[in-house]
């Protein structure tokens, strides 16, 4: 395995040779990718599976160390890539739709996505909104009809800071069923999805707020009931018994993309290596099969079209911010 490993570096550094007989980038020994929450959640999720594959793939020499970096919503890493690692080639960081959810709120003061290097993304990850077992609500109308008679009377936990991608996603579905006074839904902020999932199996909390990659556990356990997924259709295999809100007559859909972000000021050749690293993980079998297992629907914009796109999602949620009076 070593020998085989080698010989296929030895032949990706002579093919990586330019016209001036310069070395392109390759990376070197380990690479660290930060997940900016607690073990458990969506971008832990993210960086663990990325890394095995990248390793199973050999499109890394060595290991990729998953680094958790909790704190502000995803805060505390942006401001470490942005202020500690200018130029570190060696580093991916998870970001989501919660990444620029944060930066269209201004939520990551002094800072913007203008100041990191917009790599790719590998999926995307439909919103839940689930109870407990034992909770009296059966389906996502029952819920909704509750927080229409008492915007208060239902306590939601997330993974996203107060604002962020999982509170955001409960007023959509709210809104679209037609609850007043969004403002006052109640929302727990948690460092991770699994922490947020204890308390409500626990009893402290009453609903759930995140994304179905954060649930596989729970679920196959029985501890967790999805009322509605937040997609235009049904998710394939396993999934497919979970109802979505557009069939229980409420409009609401959300996606959450997967994907990675880099530190400014590495070299072109760099960023275009992991770009390309990305490009062939997402076209892997391995890939699809940990797409397949974990929820995750097709999502991944030429690279061309990434950065556009984060930009033009930022525009969009500032937008909604304001209309449910997020921000002003």
């Amino acid at each position: 395995m070593f020998a085989s490993k080698t010989i296929r570096w030895v032949a990706a550094a002579a093919l990586a040779l330019t016209a001036s007989g310069a070395m392109a980038f390759e990376p070197a020994g380990k690479v660290e990718c930060i997940a900016p929450s607690d073990p458990g959640g969506g971008w832990d999720f993210t960086c663990r599976s990325v890394g095995n594959v990248l390793e199973e793939l050999e499109l890394v020499p060595a290991s990729v160390q998953t680094i958790n970096m909790a704190g502000a919503g995803g805060g505390v890493a942006f401001a470490h890539t942005v202020s500690k690692r200018k130029g570190d080639d060696q580093l991916l960081v998870a970001a989501s739709t919660a990444t620029t959810t944060r930066l269209a709120q201004g939520q990551f003061p002094g800072m913007d996505a203008d100041m990191v290097n917009w790599i790719g993304a590998v999926g995307a990850d439909y919103g839940v909104i689930a109870v407990s077992k034992d909770s009296p609500y059966q389906d996502l109308n029952s819920l909704m009809s509750a927080l229409k008679e008492d915007p208060r009377s239902v306590k939601f936990a997330g993974g996203s800071a107060n604002g962020g991608w999982d509170h955001l996603k409960v007023l959509i579905a709210a809104k679209a069923a037609g609850v007043e006074n969004l403002p006052r839904i109640p929302y727990l902020s948690y460092n991770n999805g699994g922490e947020a999932m204890t308390q409500v199996i626990g009893g402290h909390v009453d609903a759930f707020t995140g994304d179905i990659t954060e649930t596989q556990g729970f679920l196959e356990s029985g501890d967790l009931r999805v009322l509605a997924v937040l997609s235009d259709e049904r998710l394939p295999g396993d999934l497919a018994d979970i109802p979505t809100a557009k069939e229980q007559g409420i409009d609401a859909v959300g996606p959450n993309w997967r994907g990675f972000y880099m530190p400014s000021d590495i070299d072109e050749d760099a960023k275009q290596y992991w770009v390309d690293a990305v490009d062939e993980l997402y076209a892997s079998d391995q890939w699809k099969k940990v797409m397949k297992s974990n929820g995750l629907m097709p999502f991944h914009p030429d690279s061309g079209e990434f950065q556009a796109f984060v930009k033009q999602q930022i525009n969009d949620i500032q937008s909604l911010s304001k209309e449910i009076g997020l921000i002003q």
